[in-house]
């Protein structure tokens, strides 16, 4: 058979890894191939409880990439043929919709989130409000785990295949066996999360690819060089792909910021509100912000590739509460009652047109916490 015929593309170049000492974050490494037996899932599942319960972010390793070649798949482009993906590739291709996209037309494209609560299509530069009267210089192109749900820029459509099958990796061999992992660690059955993620029911679980840009030194001081400030994700599960320049920091329970270092072809894992309200507060929704890039990489743009995860949209956000686990430690509500939790298309929505848009309020309590309240709940942003 004929080998399939990849698009053509321009090459990404990232920047050389950082040689600044700077002040990382401890955190697991999870070797996802450790998991093939009962026994191996049951010790990597302790590992998983353990870092989400206390930092709320792990690497994860042996996921079936490696850094040139990810995976050998059934083709996107035939029925018999196979290909390979390689994660350099996957670079290449979140780069298109910033690099080989006018601006003229990337305005077709723009996702209507103030309205719809959907990230779907682009969220251009200088959407979000940063601090000072400055606003961000980031592009996200994001994409719905069905690719097929909008129409795309005419560059990316020859991508979709592959940018498809990407998604369908990471939901199938990434998020569930993390998904998995976390619920042998409340002691529920291991498909009890899986079950609430379907990768063919209604849901927003997306691909976000993210560009940012340097910005100018006068920004830099205003904003006390934040990027974006300190928050949680709203969703279950977050799937960064390790790329080189440093600025993802998290909020450490010692109230400091440490750095999220790049570990070579590792994926930076994290819970988010969603999960956190389904286990009752045990694993922790972690704050996290993005920074200026140490001084030998702050002339390069920083490009991120993540896959965001959701649990379908009519699951209701309440404590898991059939876990031994909880039942035995305890847990919290967010909600007085479990029928007051909201669904997660709900909470997607209200979470999704707020960020960046909303007038905060600042905390009577700590000095650089801004605050609102979503959905009866309060939402912080650490600045």
């Amino acid at each position: 058979m004929p080998s399939p015929i990849i698009p053509q593309i321009p090459h990404y170049e990232p920047a050389p890894v950082t040689s600044q000492p700077l002040d990382y974050a401890d955190l697991a490494i999870v070797d996802l191939s450790q998991g093939n037996t009962v026994e191996g899932r049951a010790q990597l599942a302790l590992q998983v409880r353990d870092a989400m319960s206390t930092n709320g972010f792990f690497y994860i390793v042996g996921h079936g990439y490696s850094t040139d070649q990810v995976s050998i798949i059934q083709s996107i482009f035939s029925s018999s043929s196979l290909m390979i993906i390689q994660m350099k590739r996957m670079f290449d291709i979140a780069d298109v919709p910033f690099s080989q996209v006018s601006d003229e037309e990337k305005q077709k494209y723009v996702a209507p989130t103030k309205q719809t609560g959907s990230y779907q299509g682009y969220k251009l530069r200088q959407y979000w409000h940063i601090d000072g009267g400055v606003r961000d210089q980031v592009e996200n192109y994001n994409i719905n785990h069905d690719v097929n749900r909008r129409s795309h820029p005419e560059a990316v459509r020859p991508l979709l295949p592959e940018i498809s099958q990407f998604a369908r990796h990471s939901h199938m061999n990434v998020l569930n066996p993390i998904l998995r992992l976390m619920a042998l660690g409340l002691e529920l059955p291991e498909d009890t999360l899986v079950n609430m993620h379907g990768y063919d029911t209604q849901s927003e679980t997306y691909v976000r690819f993210m560009k940012y840009y340097p910005r100018s030194a006068e920004d830099e001081e205003k904003t006390k060089s934040v990027w974006l400030k300190g928050h949680t994700d709203f969703g279950t599960i977050s799937i960064l792909y390790s790329q080189p320049v440093a600025a993802l920091q998290i909020l450490a329970r010692d109230s400091t910021w440490k750095w999220i270092k790049h570990i070579e072809n590792a994926i930076v894992v994290n819970a988010g509100d969603a999960m956190e309200f389904l286990s009752g507060g045990f694993y922790r929704a972690t704050i996290h912000r993005v920074v200026q890039p140490p001084p030998d990489q702050q002339r390069h743009t920083r490009l991120g590739i993540f896959y965001f995860c959701m649990t379908d949209d009519d699951v209701k956000l309440a404590p898991l509460v059939a876990s031994p686990l909880l039942q035995r430690m305890g847990f919290k509500r967010r909600f007085e009652k479990d029928e007051d939790a909201p669904l997660m298309v709900d909470w997607r929505k209200a979470r999704t047109s707020a960020y960046g848009q909303t007038t905060l309020s600042k905390s009577d309590r700590e000095d650089r916490v801004e605050e609102e309240v979503i959905n009866g709940i309060l939402v912080r942003h650490y600045n």
